[in-house]
């Protein structure tokens, strides 16, 4: 229990003295835990590159936790303790907002493009696009095909609708396998576990992806647009609302443009 002395003399009483000491134990904390952030799989290669530059001008860097934007959603609605949510899905953002789940609407950070990936060896030919995966589908050289699961991930409703378009859907029904979300996806068509996949552009061109084969991004008129918005929480401190700024920066922008993500005012 803290002493009640007044200043003397210029002398800091022990009352002020004990509410520096928590009050610089709480700052300690806090830069201790960095905002956890919740990121569309889309985002796992670029985002780490713009939290890169953020850093180099704040000093420190944020925290993340990438999946399908459909499952974090669900996690915010559990009380996951985040404090900015990159949704690639802006449907879950309004509704979050109307469940008065984050402070706002948030904005628009980046639109986002299908690609159609393809392994080395795999029997389809990536520059037909989906035409060669109906080619080796109809010769029966298909084996697997991969998306992310269109209940949960946006990209795999765009894959859904893309493969729809194609008129291959009910077709290959039988091949698909389902990922996660786009990142595992990803992961079964560079281990070779499948023969292809559609996943997003920023993944399609990643460093641990773009060796592993071949890819060709699909038309936009084939599916819904996958528009990125991002949302501040009710529990976000300043460290999160500084790098949800930073997002909307040039130099975030120049790094999502290397990914293949577009600028919404370009839209």
């Amino acid at each position: 229990m803290f002493c009640r002395r007044h200043v003397i003399g210029g002398i800091l009483s022990t009352s002020a003295i004990g509410l520096l000491s928590l009050t610089g134990a709480a700052a300690g904390r806090a830069a201790a835990h960095p905002p956890l952030v919740a990121a569309a799989a889309s985002l796992r290669s670029a985002l780490p590159e713009v939290a890169a530059a953020f850093a180099a001008e704040s000093g420190f860097s944020p925290r993340f936790s990438f999946g399908s934007s459909g499952n974090l959603a669900r996690q915010i609605r559990q009380g996951a303790p985040f404090e900015l949510f990159l949704s690639a899905d802006e449907i879950l953002i309004d509704t979050l907002a109307q469940a008065r789940l984050t402070k706002d609407r948030g904005v628009l950070y980046a639109l986002g493009r299908l690609a159609l990936f393809v392994p080395r060896g795999s029997p389809i030919s990536p520059d037909r696009g989906l035409a060669g995966v109906s080619a080796a589908l109809e010769q029966g050289e298909l084996r697997r095909f991969a998306i992310p699961n269109p209940e949960h991930a946006p990209y795999g409703r765009a894959a859904r609708e893309a493969l729809q378009h194609a008129k291959i859907w009910d077709a290959i029904g039988s091949r698909l396998v389902l990922g996660e979300n786009v990142s595992q996806t990803a992961q079964f068509a560079a281990t070779g576990s499948s023969d292809g996949a559609l996943i997003s552009q920023s993944l399609a061109v990643a460093p641990e992806f773009a060796g592993q084969g071949v890819y060709e991004v699909i038309a936009e008129k084939w599916h819904s647009p996958i528009r990125h918005r991002m949302a501040l929480l009710p529990a976000a401190g300043d460290h999160a609302k500084r790098f949800f700024s930073f997002l909307g920066s040039a130099k975030a922008r120049e790094v999502f443009a290397r990914y293949g993500f577009s600028d919404p005012g370009e839209e």
